[in-house]
């Protein structure tokens, strides 16, 4: 089958999909072999194109794996910015924020395997992707319009900061996903079992609002 085939999933036709296509692919052989197991040649053979066309688009495979983990974050960034929690009270709105994320985590596992694989080798990549930090401080900055607005109805304790909030969050949704092998051997509890989801999310959602209103 040729690159230009119609029943091929990059089209060169579409110089954008033909991108983002081979950005879905990367993300997942990166995601399960990490930067060092991964070649060209096993991305280039899960999309079915050539390596030629995937350094067209992206040069080398170091500038794909940075891509790869640009976009990856931003995923969850955008999925942070698009939560609606301006016009909720504060309890429910932090809340709300909490088991999003847990969706989002639960939904997007390929992200904490990237993320896993970066901190292992001491995020070295990520180190040279200057943009994140600026694409981090809308997610920080919804935490901390809320408990400004918690604060100053008293609901709210003032001892916490949104990194405080983020990193508790970020902490268990994380945790769910990346350890859910070790801890499902050890304690025989499946952590992303269908019929425990609505319990794992509430509990979150539980934790936070019961830390944040929490009296001094």
């Amino acid at each position: 089958m040729t690159e230009s085939s119609a029943s091929s999933p990059v089209r060169r036709r579409d110089p954008e999909r033909t991108r983002a296509d081979l950005l879905t692919a990367a993300t997942t052989v990166f995601a399960e072999s990490g930067y060092a197991g991964t070649t060209v040649d096993d991305i280039a053979e899960q999309t079915r194109t050539t390596k030629r066309m995937i350094y067209y688009y992206f040069g080398s495979k170091e500038k794909l794996y940075l891509a790869v983990l640009e976009n990856a974050y931003r995923g969850i960034r955008e999925a942070e910015r698009s939560q609606e929690v301006g016009d909720l009270p504060p309890i429910e709105a932090v809340r709300r924020i909490a088991e999003l994320t847990y969706d989002h985590h639960l939904n997007h596992t390929e992200f904490i395997r990237l993320v896993s694989i970066e901190n292992i080798n001491h995020g070295r990549s990520i180190r040279r992707l200057d943009s994140l930090r600026d694409l981090n401080r809308p997610a920080l900055g919804l935490l901390e319009d809320v408990l400004a607005r918690g604060r100053e109805a008293g609901m709210l304790r003032a001892d916490v900061d949104a990194l405080d909030v983020h990193l508790l969050i970020s902490s268990y949704c994380f945790f769910q996903v990346a350890n859910q092998h070790t801890f499902g051997y050890l304690f025989e509890r499946d952590l992303l079992a269908e019929d425990r989801r609505d319990h794992h999310r509430n509990l979150i959602g539980d934790v936070v609002v019961a830390w944040l209103s929490a009296p001094l």
